[in-house]
């Protein structure tokens, strides 16, 4: 079993990601740290975790735990992700895991240096939703791949709230562009060569509030847009000679909605609906990473990997200041 240390009582934690590693089957939560120590007891006897912190130091200091989980500010995640490695824990990021792709060189880095598992907490990436969109893709289920379409907004005008926090890491880009970035990465196994892009910002805040994004992946092309401050939204499709795939719940596929795919031929006259019964990514992300960090060969969203994603949020904040194109 690995011994997971939860570095903060933040929400996601809580609501998301204890739970299911309290529910998976190879690891289990053995302490919780905030720097307030009672808020720290009070979230362990929540979730019948044995250790309480005062500090993250003195958990990463401990021997009670064997890996980290970190749910902070995104500002945050690079500092305590290296400390943590440097204190011999294996770690699991939320997403995502650094602000620039430099930053994610640094993190490879420390991983080699420490001999340790570092991943970014891509939950997506463990869902069956998502296996077989990648399955129906190879199989040539639509034919030849020629677009992709992706969106994913929200509403949240807060401002206590990191996401309109640039200081703490705050944008609709890190927090949710992120997503179907990763999402055609690794549905398509190609990446983006380069990226036109628009970006407004909340003069109040002075996050990016609002993108649309076209990028060229060579063999096929991808717009999607994301939103902090528009009606709730999320889909992706996947258009091809033969048909198109939508996905009806891509990212949240827990809570969001139906975990459905919807698979239509090219005449629009034969559709195939695949349904998944409450896929639990975030239980499956715990596991696959617990498996990894034993030393089994096991698939995990790796550093290089996030290094790529990243560069091409990298490229759409670039090209967003400029007219025409900008590489990734």
């Amino acid at each position: 079993m690995l011994r997971f240390g939860i570095l903060s009582t933040a929400k996601i934690g809580q609501t998301a990601v204890v739970p299911a590693i309290q529910d998976a089957e190879n690891c289990v939560v053995t302490a919780i740290a905030s720097r307030d120590r009672a808020r720290a007891r009070t979230m362990a006897d929540r979730f019948s975790v044995p250790h309480a912190f005062g500090s993250y130091e003195e958990m990463l200091a401990s021997d009670v735990i064997d890996a980290v989980y970190i749910p902070l500010p995104t500002s945050q995640h690079v500092e305590w992700t290296i400390k943590a490695a440097e204190a011999g824990k294996h770690v699991l990021c939320e997403k995502p895991i650094a602000l620039k792709a430099d930053e994610i060189k640094r993190l490879i880095a420390a991983r080699d240096a420490n001999k340790v598992l570092i991943c970014e907490a891509f939950m997506i990436a463990y869902a069956p939703v998502w296996h077989k969109v990648r399955a129906l893709l190879s199989e040539g289920a639509i034919g030849t791949l020629k677009h992709v379409q992706g969106a994913f907004t929200y509403f949240n005008r807060d401002p206590g709230n990191m996401r309109n926090i640039p200081e703490l890491g705050g944008g609709g880009l890190p927090d949710i562009g992120v997503y179907p970035a990763m999402a055609t990465r690794m549905a398509t196994g190609k990446e983006p060569l380069k990226v036109q892009a628009t970006t407004e910002r909340d003069p109040e805040f002075g996050t990016d509030i609002y993108s649309s994004v076209k990028a060229d992946f060579g063999s096929f092309d991808m717009s999607f847009y994301v939103a902090t401050q528009m009606a709730n939204r999320q889909v992706m499709v996947f258009h091809g000679t033969e048909g198109f795939i939508e996905v009806k719940s891509p990212f949240n596929a827990d809570r969001w909605g139906a975990e459905e795919i919807e698979l239509t031929n090219q005449k629009h006259d034969v559709s195939q609906i695949f349904r998944f019964q409450d896929s639990r990514q975030y239980k499956r992300q715990a596991e696959a990473f617990a498996s990894a960090a034993s030393g089994q060969k096991t698939e995990v969203v790796t550093l290089e990997n996030s290094l790529r994603n990243q560069r091409f949020i990298d490229a759409i904040y670039r090209a967003s200041d400029k007219d025409g194109w900008e590489t990734v």
